[in-house]
């Protein structure tokens, strides 16, 4: 699940985005509320780095997402442990510690990445013309609490489904509803399971029926630079790095680094460190026994974007497509294992 960014707002200072849904630190305004970013200056940090990008307007050639019918939110049963935010509807702040692992809480930390991935896996199956949204979620609910597991997004801040399904211009948090999938949309599903006190956080873009060429190369180079940005990882590196190689190949496309970051994730939802996209000057090296997520959402069009009055969805106001992929990694002395890699 992604947080809300630190990008150039137009009405308030950083907000902070959850990697499923919306976090905050404390004395910052509480990020589930509508914003734009200006363009064309891209700012990503709180010592921001800025890169100017010509104006690329687009042509809305779909019909713009409409919102369907939000069903009640499903039941948990009473044996499943539950976060500490659960039945609160309180937004958590962003922990400020960063979640370091000793061999114990690795394995666990293995275990619920695992599940999330297969979680997620099983979801993209049911991608198909005329499914709805609320089937998915309904499915992965049952997937997750059938394996002894919680779905992190369901109450997390009033969230009230158990994924986040991003249709088209969608960037993320998309609400589950009763509307059906089209042939030709792209939808990111995004995965978060807490299982025995660990969150293991996953997404992935997956096409719907029919797309065209333009539409998966969007998605083919959103997933390449996520990869780019987890071969950046290993113990001592800068954090700053994951960030420039991902602009690097995204510079090379054309496409827009929408605001979104990537945050720290074990026994707490969303902590620091908080993973810029974009390029970014702010100082801050990885240590071997952290996990954090990387999760780049790239849009076809401009990084202008606005809240629905559901206070989640966040969606492109130009309607352009939009692509996110997620890994939550632990970070080794060589390297970074990625801990929800998809099975195949």
């Amino acid at each position: 699940m992604a947080l809300s960014v630190s990008l150039e707002l137009s009405h308030s200072p950083p907000l902070w985005h959850l990697p499923s849904l919306c976090h905050h630190r404390p004395g910052i305004p509480d990020p589930r509320k509508s914003w734009t970013v200006k363009q064309p200056k891209r700012i990503c940090s709180r010592r921001a780095a800025e890169i100017q990008w010509p104006e690329q307007p687009r042509r809305r050639t779909r019909e713009p997402l409409r919102r369907g019918t939000v069903s009640p939110r499903l039941p948990v049963p009473d044996h499943i442990p539950l976060p500490p935010y659960a039945g609160t509807n309180r937004l958590p702040d962003v922990d400020p510690n960063r979640q370091l692992h000793d061999c114990e809480s690795i394995a666990r930390m293995r275990a619920a990445c695992e599940l999330a991935a297969r979680v997620l896996e099983y979801a993209g199956t049911l991608v198909k013309p005329w499914v709805t949204t609320d089937e998915i979620d309904r499915a992965v609910h049952q997937m997750i609490i059938d394996a002894g597991a919680y779905p992190s997004p369901l109450g997390y801040g009033g969230f009230p489904k158990s994924v986040c399904t991003s249709v088209n211009e969608c960037i993320c948090h998309g609400i589950p509803d009763s509307r059906v999938l089209q042939n030709g949309d792209i939808i990111n599903i995004d995965v978060t399971v807490y299982l025995n006190g660990y969150h293991g956080d996953t997404s992935r873009t997956y096409l719907c029926g029919e797309v065209d060429e333009s539409t998966m190369q969007l998605v083919k180079v959103t997933e390449e630079c996520m990869l780019r940005g987890i071969s950046a990882c290993k113990h001592g590196a800068s954090f700053k790095t994951i960030g420039q190689r991902i602009s690097e190949y995204v510079d090379e496309y054309g496409y827009s680094i929408d605001p979104f970051v990537g945050h720290g994730i074990g026994k707490i939802f969303h902590s620091e460190p908080i993973i810029c996209h974009t390029y970014d000057y702010e100082p801050g090296y990885m240590v071997a026994g952290q996990t954090f997520t990387i999760e780049p959402t790239l849009s076809m069009g401009g990084t202008q974007c606005t809240l629905w009055d559901d206070g989640w969805t966040a969606v492109t106001v130009d309607g352009s497509l939009t692509a996110q992929f997620e890994h939550t990694i632990l970070v080794t002395g060589d390297g970074a294992e990625i801990l929800t890699m998809h099975p195949r």
